[in-house]
């Protein structure tokens, strides 16, 4: 039996993650995946990223979140595992 696990996560991204591009790198990559949810950045200077979809796919997009795209430095990932509600229906940016 092939079962398939749903899952949401919380990611809180510190470092140098805002004027880089970063949400729209985590955005383009959780749409590849059909992963929904948002991206937004914080008054703290961090991204938050709520994202919901398969389990497998949200821990790609955590390895993708760790590492972010050219001139981003990620420095810590603060991950906060939630049950699969079905909230979202696209990948936003906020």
């Amino acid at each position: 039996m092939n079962y398939i696990q749903y899952s949401a996560v919380k990611i809180i991204v510190s470092g140098r993650v805002q004027g880089v591009g970063y949400r729209y790198f985590i955005a383009r990559f959780a749409d590849s995946l059909d992963i929904t949810g948002y991206a937004k950045n914080l008054f703290s200077g961090e991204v938050e990223i709520t994202a919901e979809g398969r389990r497998e796919f949200l821990d790609a997009l955590l390895e993708k979140a760790g590492k972010g795209p050219t001139g981003a430095m990620v420095k810590t990932c603060k991950v906060e595992w939630l049950d699969f509600k079905k909230k979202y229906d696209k990948f936003e940016i906020l």
